[in-house]
């Protein structure tokens, strides 16, 4: 496999790993039904790209973008493998996603975590590239545990 990222159909046995070990973390730092990260049917659809990262032939993180409406997209299933935190994998992966989101004429890129410990460097890493907490959008529902974030893309 290539290093560096590219657009992935989520068939290499360390993507799906990775998104396994995504999903088992969702679950064990968020409430009883607060869980909105997309499974592997879910990233399959029409309306999701996914982008991983690869170092030394190795799955080091996955991202995706969904289409929500014209205009607006959504980031999904953003998560680096634990043994390549704070190495700028995150990072790349959410440039790779903009940029693409940019290509695509979005206007507004959006997402919805979670709250506490296990949130805060993902909220550290958003805020940074300019995400702002905002309203709920979607079909999501406000909940003490949810927060969402917008960032408004310019045409570069």
């Amino acid at each position: 496999m290539r290093d560096g990222i590219r657009r992935d159909d989520l068939n290499h046995p360390a993507v799906r790993a990775l998104l396994e070990l995504h999903l088992r973390g969702m679950q064990a730092n968020s409430p009883p039904g607060s869980v909105f990260a997309l499974d592997l049917s879910g990233l399959q659809s029409a309306d999701v790209a996914v982008w991983t990262r690869w170092i030394d032939g190795e799955a080091v993180g996955i991202g995706a973008l969904k289409l929500l409406a014209p205009g607006l997209g959504e980031i999904k299933s953003m998560r680096t493998h634990p043994d390549h935190l704070r190495r700028g994998v995150a990072a790349s992966l959410l440039e790779r996603i903009l940029h693409e989101a940019r290509l695509m004429g979005l206007d507004r890129v959006s997402l919805e975590t979670g709250s506490g410990p296990a949130f805060e460097p993902a909220l550290t890493l958003y805020r940074r590239r300019g995400f702002a907490n905002g309203e709920a959008f979607g079909d999501y529902q406000a909940s003490p545990f949810n927060q969402f974030l917008h960032l408004e893309l310019d045409r570069a």
